[in-house]
């Protein structure tokens, strides 16, 4: 008799489906895996059967085999030691056969029986749900998969407990929701004395998910600026949280099962490595701008990056999505971010004041800006100058509109865009708009088109720059409550692109 049980395999954030089948037939004592394990997979075996010793379980003196099914997938992660000791205890008959069958598991097993916590229970509980099974995993991953809500979900301590569950003995209760995280933002815009300006190209970014680009002088407040940027955003919705912690389910980032609301927010060195960004590395597991999906992803010293780097944002940042693709995986990841860069003017950081500049001024700014390739600058909604602020001014009370002002008029332009792109499955706001949709919604009035063609002929904007300015426009008119795009709004979305020297 072949006894079944099911697990998930990870490709990206796709959970598939792994049928667990277990023999147990005469012949020489033996325990093997197949399918395609890899070494973690393999060890099962060892850990399985010091997990069964220490319940007074013997296993027979057979040949034992494990198929992974389909064997032609790749088998990675410790998560297989309770879906194959689930279907172990099945051919043994001490499990019913129809509650393993009925059953996705995933869970790594200590030489004492218990359960050890694995990544990936949200996707597997989607999986789960998806073939109307029910989802058995370790306690301490029963709030995070809970999320889902569609399936059952029972969280076990350890593998006694499986077994009592199962034979009616002791029946576990279904695992609850984590708490939903509510962090709260201390920094607040007002913080920041004076640099009207950039804090207004934050709002219209954050309003229509824009990238922006900042370059500025040491110490001008750009990262300051930044910071402050999660406090203006609105929370995620029901859907765009869950979306959003599958992915950081697989690299083990929600905290105790809670679910976090606000938006991602990632930091990357400008050491990072190709895969640190893009994703990659061993299992092509998902990068910082995957991790900032629905979210921002704020890279510092922006041109200190390595060429290959920057290079690689150029399709994520247009497409929304990207595909790692190695030797041995093709893997494809929800990537929708809001890039926000931050750049010194040149190396020495004061290519602007005569009297601190080095002597290679101003062929130093353009060698160091040149870092930044033309076509990946241009993918830039906002493109503004930060300069610094004066001694006297930080003296000054604060000036402008908070954090709580901002957010509350970024929530109501994101709410129009909700309701604009209620139809449209792959547009969420304005920044993802184009062809047809574009033109219905942000073709400007006769003099906004007419600044707007002299600006393109004037200056050469390319397709690309003429369609960002557009949408830059409408999210400025949905700010101002503005059903039409008119000449005033074009106008200050021309100025985030054409009239700062050191950056065009």
């Amino acid at each position: 008799m072949v006894a079944r049980a099911y697990s998930v395999a990870f490709q990206g954030v796709e959970a598939r489906i792994v049928e667990v089948q277990c023999a147990v037939t005469a012949g020489m004592p033996a325990f093997s895996v197949v399918g395609l394990p890899d070494k973690a997979v393999s060890e099962a075996r060892d850990r399985i059967r010091s997990a069964l010793t220490s319940m007074s379980i013997a296993l027979p003196s057979k040949r034992i085999t494990i198929n992974l099914s389909p064997a032609d997938l790749p088998k990675e992660g410790s998560h297989f030691d309770l879906p194959i000791a689930l279907a172990l205890l099945s051919a043994l008959e001490i499990v019913p056969n129809d509650a393993s069958e009925g059953t996705v598991a995933l869970g790594e097993l200590s030489l004492d029986g218990k359960l050890m916590p694995v990544l990936g229970a949200l996707p597997a509980a989607m999986a789960a749900a998806e073939n109307d099974q029910t989802l058995l995993c370790p306690a301490a991953s029963g709030a995070e998969a809970a999320w889902v809500g569609a399936t059952q979900v029972i969280g076990a301590a350890n593998l006694t407990d499986v077994v009592r569950h199962y034979t009616g003995q002791s029946p576990l209760v279904p695992a609850q929701p984590g708490e939903v995280l509510d962090i709260p933002n201390t920094r607040d815009l007002r913080d920041v004395k004076g640099q009207e300006r950039a804090k207004r190209a934050m709002e219209i970014a954050a309003a229509g998910r824009h990238h922006m680009i900042m370059i500025g002088a040491p110490g001008a407040g750009k990262s300051m600026l930044a910071a402050r940027m999660p406090g203006i955003l609105p929370p995620l919705g029901a859907a765009e949280a869950l979306e959003t912690s599958m992915i950081h389910s697989l690299c083990g980032l929600l905290d105790e099962g809670g679910i976090n609301r606000a938006r991602p927010f990632r930091q990357s060195h400008h050491t990072a490595s190709k895969p640190a960004i893009v994703g990659g590395g061993r299992g092509a597991k998902p990068g910082e701008i995957s991790l900032a999906h629905n979210g921002v992803l704020f890279m510092d010293e922006f041109p200190e990056f390595p060429r290959t780097v920057l290079e690689t944002l150029r399709q994520p940042v247009e497409t929304g999505e990207i595909m790692v693709a190695r030797a041995n995986a093709h893997v494809r990841y929800p990537c929708r971010f809001m890039l926000m860069a931050a750049a010194n003017p040149c190396r020495c950081g004061h290519l602007a004041d005569p009297a601190r500049a080095c002597s290679r001024v101003p062929a130093c700014g353009e060698d160091y800006l040149g870092r930044i390739s033309g076509p990946l600058m241009d993918r830039f909604d906002l493109r503004l100058e930060v300069p610094p602020v004066g001694f006297a001014d930080l003296d000054l009370p604060h000036s402008g509109d908070g954090s709580c002002e901002v957010a509350a008029r970024v929530a109501a332009a994101r709410s129009v865009q909700d309701k604009r792109f209620a139809d449209h499955t792959e547009l969420h706001q304005n920044a993802d708009a184009e062809g047809e949709v574009l033109e219905d919604i942000a073709t400007p009035d006769a003099e906004g088109a007419k600044i707007l063609a002299q600006a393109a002929e004037r200056f050469g904007l390319s397709a690309r720059c003429y369609h960002r300015v557009l949408r830059v426009a409408r999210t400025i008119a949905d700010l101002d409550g503005a059903v039409d795009v008119r000449r005033p709004h074009v106008a200050e979305a021309l100025s985030f692109r054409l009239t700062q020297t050191v950056v065009a």
